[in-house]
């Protein structure tokens, strides 16, 4: 069953898995999945969390110990997301000392209300680092215009970074001249750059779903033949922009210091459009270096039947670069769809954080001792 994903780690793509929830901790899922299907890594997002705690499974004796003692319900959900990271982490540790650091990592988002504020972004980051207290976590971050300074000052502090919410060229870019900037302040601060891990996690299916429903309204053939070509062709583009600057001087000049590179990240990897092949976004994302993190269904479907057949990126530029060509020559703005999904992935967190928040409140409230 784990042969397409023996294969799809040889060819040097990490397989992360993009859940977390206590009872997949507690049942030793989580370490199964380790042992047995290549699982070297943990993603989170507030989405999981909301789900995973208002399932409930689990997480009953910590929120009636956080209600005895009356704290907040921000706190309360820090103290349980940042423990399910922790035992996470405790699991995933070999995988941490078995690759120098590379894999056994689990990611933990800051507040997605504070997307859009650098200051309290470092705060968050260095809090949650605080909280979570292990050296095999990465704080997420997203790519906002306000997280970029906020990426470049956590990873100047030496904290690993999980970039997250990339779906355009342009912002990558700047994702990673602010992980240059960072180690360069790492530098200067006199830390060992080897220590500092980054991933810069680049959004793939939500660009089709947005695309796909342009081209579906034009109706014309045309536009039909682009269907589900978007994605993979912005992917593929961002492993070239990749593949330069981690080539460049600048970066050479660091990576003779110990610094290590700034993986690209293959998020949002369960296809949308049920018309397209379930590991769409896996068999033709193959690239060395590379992480995909991946929902349960998308790495038990890639178990069973992924058509891993080695390099599936580089070689693909010029066509790729023409097919998001064609795009834009029917009157689709790649620019304005980009702008879209980071505002709506933004929105999305928060919303579920929201949720997160009153579902929790109300459980504090249930499981308050009465006064006597």
């Amino acid at each position: 069953m784990t042969d397409a994903l023996k294969r799809l780690s040889d060819e040097g793509v990490a397989i992360w898995l993009d859940d977390l929830s206590r009872k997949r901790i507690t049942s030793g899922n989580l370490a199964e999945l380790v042992d047995e299907s290549h699982v070297v890594g943990v993603t989170t997002n507030p989405s999981i969390f909301q789900k995973a705690i208002s399932s409930g499974d689990g997480y009953e004796q910590q929120l009636a110990d956080l209600a005895a003692r009356k704290v907040t319900v921000d706190e309360a959900i820090r103290m349980i997301t940042t423990a399910d990271v922790r035992d996470a982490a405790d699991i995933l540790r070999p995988v941490f000392d078995r690759t120098d650091g590379q894999d056994g990592r689990v990611s933990i988002e800051v507040d997605p209300r504070l997307a859009h504020n650098t200051a309290a972004t470092i705060a968050e980051a260095k809090q949650l680092a605080w909280l979570v207290d292990r050296p095999n976590t990465l704080i997420k971050i997203p790519a906002t215009k306000a997280g970029l300074p906020a990426i470049a000052e956590v990873i100047g502090k030496g904290i690993s970074v999980n970039v997250t919410l990339i779906f355009s060229l342009e912002r990558y870019r700047e994702v990673m001249d602010a992980y240059l900037t960072g180690l360069e302040k790492a530098k200067a601060a006199g830390l060992d750059l080897s220590e500092i891990h980054s991933v810069a996690s680049f959004f793939v299916s939500r660009v089709d779903t947005e695309i796909d429903k342009r081209l579906d309204a034009l109706g014309t053939d045309e536009a039909k033949a682009l269907k589900g070509k978007a994605a993979l062709a912005n992917a593929r583009l961002a492993y070239e922009a990749y593949e330069e600057v981690f080539s460049s001087d600048r970066w050479v000049a660091l990576e003779r210091l110990g610094a290590n590179k700034q993986r690209a990240l293959w998020a949002s990897t369960g296809v949308k459009d049920p018309a397209y092949k379930d590991t769409l976004y896996v068999d033709e994302l193959v690239a060395p270096n590379t992480v995909n993190t991946m929902p349960e269904a998308t790495l038990e479907a890639t178990a069973d039947h992924g058509q891993i057949t080695g390099d599936t990126v580089r070689g693909t530029y010029e066509q790729s670069r023409a097919e998001l060509d064609a795009v834009a020559k029917l009157g689709i703005s790649y620019d304005d769809v980009v702008q879209l999904l980071e505002d709506e992935g933004v929105e999305k967190f928060e919303a579920a954080w929201n949720d997160l928040l009153k579902s929790t409140e109300a459980e504090l409230e249930r499981l308050a001792p009465t006064e006597a």
